[in-house]
C-alpha cells in the first residue's frame, strides 16, 4: 500500500459530520505532532451509512437464518434478555461502587447463583468465570487444591474421553497437568474397560461432557461415575450440553462433583464472534470450600443496604476474574431462567432434543450416522460422498447457496468427515423440513453432479476460498465492492 492510503468512494471536499464550534479556547498544537496527510477517506453520511449497512448484511447471524452449529448452541434468544441488561441501572453499575449502592446487583447474582445450585444439583455456586474453558480450568485447579489439601499431590493425571469438548485438553495442560485420552466404545460411550485400567492412584479427576459431543448420552454414566470416585479421583462436568439437560436431569444428582454451566449457550447470552461469555461453576458439598470466589450471601437482615454481602469459600482457589465476573451475560441469564421458569427450561430442552432426533432420522436416509441411537440435542453423521470424491466441506460449500449457514464440520475428530449439526428448540418444522430437503438435494448432487459440490458456494457475495491462503494472508481490498 501507498504511504498516501486510497479509498475508493472518497470525493475530497465531502463531510460526513458537522462538528459545532469550540466552547474552549482553542489550543495551538505541537508541530511534532501535525501530519500532512492523516490518510483518512472523505464521504458523507449517507455514504458511510451504506457501506456499513452493505457489510452488515453479508454478515450471517441467527437473524437472519438457521444456524446449526453443533456443539456452540446457536439458537435464538428473547430479545428481554438483552432488554433487561441495557437497563441503565444494570448497565451503568462500576464495580468499584460500595457494596451498599449495588444491593440490587447483588440481590439479581444471589439468585442467579441459586437457580443455577438448583438446575445443577449442587451445593454452591461461583460466578465467577467468564466463559467455559475459564469454568474448565477453576474446575481442574480446584481438583488440584481439593487433593492438595489431602496430601494426595501426586495425583497428576486427567482422564479426558476422546468424545469431550476441544477445550479439555488445553484447561488439563493450563492446569498444570497430564492428560490420559480414554476411547470411545462401538456404542458411542466411554469405554469402561479402558477407564476401568486408567484409574489409578495418580489419577485427579475425569472431564466428563455428558451429552458428549458426538450427542449421545452416557448410558453407563453412573459406572463411569463410581470407577472415577472409587479410586480416589474427582469427576468434573463439562456442562456446555445442559441445553439438552436442563429441567429433566441434575448433574449433581449423578455425584458428579464440579460443573460449569454456559450461560452464553444454555442461559439466553450471545454466542458467536469471540464473546461475551460467561461460565459459573458449581460444586458439590466436598469441593465447595475450593470454589473461586466472592460468592453472594444472604445475610438476610432488616438493613437493605446491607442484606447481601460477598463471602469467599474457606479453601478458595481465589479470584479468576477481574471483580465480580461478566455481570451483564448474568442479567440475560437470570432473565431468562426467570422468564421460562421450571417447566419453560424443561420443555426447551425436550423440544431441543425433539428437533435433534427429527434431523437425525431425516438425514440419515442419506448420510451415514455412526452411532444410530436416539440422540439428545446434536447429532453426528459423516457428509461425504466416497464414490464421487465429495467431502463434508464440499457439502458445507454447497449449503451456503440454500441459505443456511453450514454445520460444524470436521469436529468431533473420532468421526470421518463429521458434521456435527444442532438445530436447538427455538427452530420450527418448517425450518427444519427446509434444511432437510437442502441436505437431501446436496446429497443427490454428490452423486449426480459433484462439480456442484467441489465449486460450491455460487451464489455468495464470495466464491470458494482458498482457506489456508485466506488465513495467512488476509486481504481486506474487495469486501467493499
Amino acid at each position: 500500500m501507498s504511504e498516501k492510503t486510497v479509498f475508493e468512494k472518497s470525493i475530497p471536499g465531502r463531510i460526513g459530520v458537522a462538528l459545532p464550534e469550540p466552547d474552549v479556547p482553542p489550543t495551538r498544537v505541537p508541530c511534532d505532532l501535525l501530519r500532512a496527510d492523516n490518510g483518512l477517506p472523505e464521504l458523507s453520511q449517507s455514504d458511510v451509512s451504506r457501506h456499513y449497512l452493505r457489510l452488515s448484511q453479508r454478515n450471517y447471524g441467527i437473524d437472519n437464518g438457521f444456524y446449526p452449529l453443533g456443539s456452540c448452541t446457536m439458537k435464538y434468544n428473547p430479545r428481554i434478555c438483552e432488554t433487561v441488561a441495557t437497563y441503565p441501572s444494570f448497565l451503568r453499575s462500576h464495580p468499584l461502587l460500595a457494596l451498599a449502592d449495588v444491593q440490587g446487583n447483588l440481590e439479581l447474582m444471589f439468585g442467579l447463583q441459586e437457580c443455577l445450585r438448583e438446575i445443577g444439583g449442587f451445593d454452591a455456586v461461583s460466578l465467577q468465570p467468564s466463559a467455559g474453558a475459564h469454568g474448565e480450568l477453576s474446575g481442574l485447579l480446584m481438583m488440584r487444591a481439593y487433593h492438595d489439601d489431602r496430601n494426595e499431590g501426586t495425583r497428576t493425571q486427567i482422564l479426558v474421553p476422546d468424545s469431550a469438548h476441544g477445550t479439555n485438553p488445553a484447561s488439563v495442560a493450563m492446569a498444570g497437568l497430564s492428560l490420559t485420552e480414554i476411547p470411545t466404545d462401538r456404542g458411542g460411550n466411554i469405554d469402561l474397560q479402558a477407564l476401568g485400567a486408567a484409574c489409578g492412584s495418580d489419577v485427579a479427576g475425569l472431564m466428563l461432557t455428558n451429552p458428549n459431543t458426538l450427542g449421545l448420552f452416557e448410558q453407563q454414566v453412573e459406572e463411569v461415575i463410581r470407577l472415577v470416585h472409587d479410586c480416589g479421583a474427582v469427576v468434573y462436568g463439562d456442562g456446555a450440553n445442559m441445553n439438552a439437560l436442563t429441567g429433566i436431569m441434575r448433574p449433581g444428582d449423578l455425584g458428579i462433583d464440579i460443573m460449569h454451566y454456559n450461560l452464553h449457550k444454555t442461559f439466553a447470552s450471545p454466542h458467536g464472534g469471540g464473546g461475551p461469555g460467561s461460565g459459573p461453576i458449581g460444586a458439590s458439598a466436598d469441593l465447595a470450600p475450593y470454589l473461586p470466589g466472592p460468592l453472594v450471601s444472604d445475610a438476610v437482615g432488616d438493613d437493605p443496604a446491607s442484606r447481601y454481602e460477598l463471602s469467599t469459600p474457606k479453601r478458595s482457589i481465589g479470584r479468576v476474574s477481574t471483580f465480580f465476573g461478566n455481570f451483564g451475560m448474568m442479567v440475560r441469564a437470570y432473565a431468562y431462567i426467570l422468564h421460562h421458569g421450571p417447566e419453560g427450561l424443561r420443555a426447551n430442552a425436550e423440544h431441543a432434543v425433539l428437533n435433534a432426533n427429527y434431523l437425525r432420522v431425516q438425514l440419515q436416509k442419506a448420510f451415514q450416522v455412526p452411532f444410530d441411537r436416539t440422540c439428545m440435542h446434536e447429532f453426528v453423521c459423516e457428509g461425504d460422498a466416497k464414490q464421487a470424491g465429495v467431502r463434508a466441506i464440499d457439502v458445507c460449500k454447497r449449503l451456503l447457496d440454500f441459505g443456511f449457514h453450514p454445520p460444524t464440520n470436521y469436529f468431533p475428530l473420532i468421526v470421518r468427515e463429521a458434521l456435527m449439526i444442532e438445530p436447538t428448540e427455538t427452530e420450527s418444522l418448517q425450518t427444519l423440513d427446509a434444511f432437510i430437503a437442502a441436505m437431501l438435494q446436496i446429497a443427490q448432487e454428490a452423486e449426480t453432479a459433484p462439480e456442484l459440490l467441489s465449486s460450491a458456494p455460487h451464489l455468495t457475495p464470495v466464491r470458494r476460498l482458498d482457506e489456508v491462503k485466506a488465513a495467512r494472508k488476509q486481504n481486506f481490498g474487495d469486501l467493499g465492492r
